[in-house]
């Protein structure tokens, strides 16, 4: 009779094991997946941070050209000018 309770008893400490080791793995499932999704998501920001810094800087690079392109002509028109 106490080997019959014994082993009920250890069948529903196996089972009860068994159960939380599955609520277990669900969770452990549920955070990967959520950090897989938030690393993607700060990829993704981090790639739109690039591409606008660079586009910033691209657009920064036009202006100074034109500006020194357009200081080079008035300094050669007026030192033309004045000879």
């Amino acid at each position: 009779m106490r080997k019959i309770i014994l082993a009920a008893a250890i069948a529903g400490a196996a089972l009860s094991v068994a159960a939380c080791s599955q609520k277990t793995e669900d969770a452990t499932s549920e955070a990967a997946d959520s950090a897989s999704a938030d690393a993607a998501a700060n990829a993704d920001a981090a790639a739109t941070a690039v591409t606008d810094a660079a586009t910033d800087a691209a657009a920064a690079t036009t202006d100074a050209a034109a500006d020194a392109t357009s200081a080079t002509t008035t300094e050669t028109t007026t030192t033309t000018t004045a000879q």
